[in-house]
């Protein structure tokens, strides 16, 4: 398998619509939030990420905004504290390709016991597509031939997030 493709489910007329547009006043204003925001959750490497909610807090500030789809891996050692985050993959508005071999190398490199996959959905609809879940189920497959774990796969919407864990899909 070289090549996974990552959907993005489209906004139908009943989902949440698009904010109004903000003000440069708002923006900036958000912009210092957010910064004093990532001061107050920020997770560092070494710090155990211990539950979905913290993973939650650290992928909402990494992809919420984001206007085009990112895949995202949190490498972690044994004890599930964080190695790294890193953004392996850029897409499109619906769409990113996702290759297993590059996941599994920087996994090996930062040699990771168990890691976190994320992306982002800027659509604003945190379901996953089908194609989320077959590239999860390859993730996993792949990676457990190097005796890594996928503890989780989430979905960032917005201020939505999916947890593939908690859900049942992984």
């Amino acid at each position: 398998m070289a090549t996974a493709i990552i959907d993005t489910p489209a906004r139908d007329s009943t989902s949440k619509q698009n904010p109004p547009a903000m003000t440069a006043r708002e923006e900036r204003a958000i912009y210092r939030a957010m910064g004093i925001l990532k001061t107050h959750l920020r997770t560092a490497p070494g710090d155990a990420l211990i539950s979905p909610k913290a993973v939650r807090d650290l992928l909402a500030l990494k992809l919420a905004r984001e206007e085009s789809e990112q895949f995202v891996v949190l490498f972690l050692d044994t004890q599930h504290r964080l190695i790294e985050v890193e953004t392996l993959f850029y897409g499109t508005l619906g769409q990113t390709s996702v290759y297993p071999r590059e996941v599994v190398k920087r996994t090996l490199y930062h040699n990771a016991a168990n890691v976190i996959l994320a992306h982002n959905h800027p659509s604003g609809v945190a379901e996953p597509s089908l194609e989320d879940q077959q590239l999860t189920t390859a993730l996993k497959q792949a990676l457990s031939l190097v005796d890594v774990r996928v503890l989780d796969h989430f979905v960032i919407a917005g201020s939505d997030a999916l947890s593939f864990a908690e859900k049942g899909f992984l």
